[in-house]
C-alpha cells in the first residue's frame, strides 16, 4: 500500500466512532470492493491495517486506497445494513471472502400443500415454488420459530407425501394430505397469518398466543401454558426492533443534516422495498440561509435521482414548499421508527463533518503548532498546558461549572473537573466564576498541585475580569488568562486578553481558516459539552420546579423533551410553533408554552 495512502487511512482511523455500523472499503475508482459490519467500528477496521493477514485479506487490501462507514445502533441493523449493501453493489471482495458464508432464511413453499423451514443456501431454489423472509441475524432463533411455527399451523412436515398419516396429524400439526382430501384454499388462512407475521404484524399472533396461554394456565395445564410462553419469548426474540429495514416495502429516502461554521454535511439513506441500499451525501460551504440551502439541496438532488413514494425530512423552515415542487409525499417524523431513521441520518452527517473538520486540522499541522502561534499573537510563554472554564445553568438554577484540561493542544479527560455552585444564588456569571477560580486555585496552591501555563474562560470581558480578580487576590502571577469571542451566532470569534502593562483588554479577531482558530473552538466545544453534560445531569432533579410547572397540560416527559433540546427558557420562548410541533407537541400547547413564557417574561 502506498505510504500517503496508508498515512491518510491512519489519520483517518482515529477518528472512526466505537459504535456498530457497517463498513464500505473503496478502490481507487471510489468502487465499494467489499463491504463488512461490525459490533465497533474502530476496532474493526483497525484491525485490517495492523498486523497479518491471510492471503485473501492481504490480497484485498492491495487495492484499498479508502474507507467508509455508517452508524447503526446495533449489530443487529449493521447486519442487515450489510446484507442490503451487498445484494446492490456485489462487491468483488465480498463473493472471494465469504464463499463459506450464509445466512438463514423462512421459506415458505408455493406448493399444493405448503412445507414451512429454514434455508441457508436460497440460489438453488426457484422462486416461483417458494416465499423468503429474511435474512436473519441469529440463526438459532429463526430455527425455533419454524419449530414453533410449525407447531402453531398445520402444514406438512413431510418431503414428499406418505402413504399414511403419521404422529403430526395425531397431535393436531398437520392436515393430513396423505389421507384426507385437502387442498389449497384450505391454507390460505394459514398462509396469509403467516405472511403478517414474518413480515413483522406480530401483535395478532401474540396476542392469540398469550390468550391460550392464559387459558391453559386457568385450565391447570400447565405444560401446554409453558410451551405457548416458549413460543411467545421467541417470536418477540426474532420480531426485535430494527431501525434498517422497515416492513412496507415502500421506496423512501431519509435525508439528514448537520451544520457547523459555514460548512454543512448532507447526508441520504435510499431506502428500496423497506430495506437501505445505499449511502449518498455531500460536504459543501455554504453562504446562504440553512433553510434555503436545504430547500434547494432537496429539490435539485432530483434532477439526477429517481422520485421515491415518500421522502423523510428533519425539520427545516419551509419544507412544506418541497410536496408541492416534487409532488412526492414528504413526511417530517416526530416519533417512532422514521423519527428515529431520520435521527440516525443526521448523526452520520455529523460524524461526517466533524471527522472533516479534524482531517483538516490534523492534514494542515499538528496541535502544537496553533499554541506556538498562539503564544507569539498574545507575547505568551508557550501554553503546554491548558485549563478552560465554562458555567452552565438555567436562569441561575441547578448552577455548575466544568473544567477540561489540555496537554500540547490534546485533551486529557483523566484532569476533567466538575463544579457545582455552592456561593452564587441566581443568574450571576460573575461571580459564579470567581467561585470556581477560587476553588480551583486555591486547592491547586494548597495541595501543590501542577499548575497550568494559561487559562482560558468561556466568555469576554466580564468572565475575564472576574478570573483575573480572583488570581491576583490568590498572588497568582505565572499563569496567563484569556477569554474566548462569541459572535452574535454564538459561534467562536477571537480572544480577549487584560494587558497587565496597559490596564486595558485587547481582543484579537481569528481567522476561521487558520489551525488557532480550529482549535480554540474545538476546546470551546469540549469544555461548553463537559458543563453542559453536567449541568443536565444535575437539573435532572430539580425540573419539577422549572417555570414549565406553570403550565397546565405539559407533562413530565414533555418537558424533558424541551430541557433536552433547548438550553434555556428564552430559547424556548423564542422558538417557532413548527419547531416546537417537530419536537411531539401538539400545535395548541406549543401555542400555550410560548403564551406561557412570554407573558412571565
Amino acid at each position: 500500500m502506498d505510504q500517503k495512502i496508508l498515512e491518510h487511512i491512519k489519520q483517518k482511523l482515529t477518528l472512526v466512532p466505537k459504535l456498530p455500523g457497517c463498513y464500505q472499503m473503496l478502490d481507487q475508482h471510489k468502487e465499494i470492493i467489499y463491504v463488512g459490519k461490525a459490533k465497533i467500528l474502530q476496532n474493526r477496521l483497525k484491525s485490517y491495517f495492523t498486523g497479518t493477514h491471510d492471503a485473501k485479506t492481504t490480497r484485498m487490501l492491495m487495492d484499498v486506497v479508502d474507507f467508509e462507514y455508517i452508524i447503526t445502533e446495533t449489530e443487529t441493523e449493521a447486519f442487515l445494513l450489510e446484507c442490503n449493501l451487498i445484494k446492490e453493489n456485489r462487491p468483488k471482495y465480498n463473493i472471494l471472502l465469504m464463499d463459506d458464508k450464509s445466512y438463514p432464511y423462512i421459506c415458505l413453499t408455493n406448493e399444493e400443500h405448503p412445507r414451512l423451514f429454514m434455508v441457508r443456501d436460497v440460489r438453488k431454489m426457484k422462486k416461483k415454488e417458494q416465499k423468503l423472509y429474511g435474512p436473519f441475524p441469529n440463526a438459532t432463533n429463526c430455527r425455533s420459530t419454524v419449530e414453533l411455527l410449525n407447531k402453531i399451523y398445520p402444514f406438512r412436515k413431510c418431503k414428499t407425501i406418505p402413504k399414511k398419516s403419521c404422529i403430526y396429524y395425531d397431535i393436531k400439526q398437520c392436515l393430513a394430505p396423505c389421507v384426507n382430501k385437502i387442498c389449497k384454499k384450505d391454507y390460505e388462512e394459514y398462509i396469509s397469518s403467516i405472511n403478517k407475521f414474518l413480515n413483522g404484524n406480530d401483535k395478532e399472533l401474540l396476542k392469540e398466543l398469550k390468550q391460550k396461554m392464559y387459558q391453559a394456565s386457568e385450565e391447570l395445564d400447565y405444560e401446554k401454558a409453558l410451551e405457548y410462553r416458549n413460543i411467545i419469548s421467541s417470536i418477540e426474540s426474532l420480531q426485535t426492533d430494527q431501525k434498517m429495514t422497515l416492513n412496507d416495502g415502500i421506496n423512501r429516502d431519509i435525508f439528514g443534516y448537520y451544520e457547523k461554521n459555514g460548512i454543512i454535511a448532507i447526508q441520504v439513506l435510499h431506502m428500496r422495498e423497506g430495506k437501505v441500499i445505499e449511502r449518498t451525501g455531500e460536504v459543501f460551504d455554504i453562504y446562504d440561509d440553512i433553510n434555503d440551502v436545504l430547500q434547494y439541496y432537496i429539490y435539485h438532488f432530483y434532477d439526477n435521482n429517481t422520485l421515491p413514494k415518500e421522502i423523510l425530512i428533519p425539520y427545516f423552515e419551509g419544507y412544506k414548499i418541497l410536496e408541492e415542487l416534487l409532488s412526492t409525499k414528504i413526511i417530517m417524523p416526530i416519533k417512532g421508527i422514521k423519527k428515529q431513521l431520520v435521527n440516525l441520518v443526521c448523526e452520520n452527517a455529523k460524524n461526517n463533518l466533524d471527522n472533516l473538520q479534524k482531517l483538516r486540522l490534523m492534514k494542515m499541522s499538528k496541535t502544537k503548532e496553533p499554541l506556538i502561534e498562539l503564544s507569539k499573537l498574545l507575547n505568551i510563554n508557550y501554553p503546554k498546558v491548558i485549563e478552560l472554564f465554562d458555567n452552565s445553568n438555567i436562569q441561575g438554577e441547578s448552577a455548575v461549572s466544568g473544567m477540561v484540561v489540555y496537554v500540547d493542544g490534546t485533551p486529557s479527560p483523566k484532569d476533567y473537573r466538575k463544579y457545582k455552585i455552592k456561593t452564587v444564588v441566581g443568574a450571576d456569571d460573575y461571580h459564579t466564576m470567581q467561585e470556581v477560580i477560587h476553588r480551583r486555585y486555591s486547592r491547586v496552591l494548597k495541595d501543590n498541585l501542577r499548575k497550568p501555563n494559561l487559562i482560558i474562560v468561556d466568555g469576554g470581558k466580564t468572565q475575564v475580569k472576574a478570573a483575573g480578580i480572583v488570581l491576583d487576590k490568590l498572588s497568582i502571577t505565572d499563569i496567563d488568562l484569556i477569554g474566548l469571542l462569541k459572535d452574535d451566532n454564538h459561534k467562536t470569534k477571537g480572544i480577549i486578553k487584560y494587558n497587565k502593562n496597559t490596564k486595558e483588554y485587547e481582543e484579537y479577531i481569528l481567522d476561521k481558516k487558520t489551525n488557532l482558530y480550529l482549535l480554540l473552538e474545538a476546546m470551546q466545544e469540549e469544555v461548553h459539552r463537559f458543563a453542559i453534560t453536567f449541568f443536565k445531569q444535575t437539573h435532572s432533579k430539580t425540573i419539577i420546579t422549572s417555570k414549565l410547572d406553570d403550565i397546565e397540560g405539559l407533562g413530565k416527559q414533555r418537558k424533558k423533551i424541551l430541557l433536552q433540546e433547548f438550553d434555556s427558557i428564552e430559547d424556548i420562548k423564542n422558538a417557532s410553533i413548527d419547531k416546537l410541533k417537530s419536537l411531539g407537541i401538539p400545535e395548541k400547547l406549543a401555542i400555550k408554552i410560548k403564551e406561557t413564557l412570554s407573558r412571565d417574561q
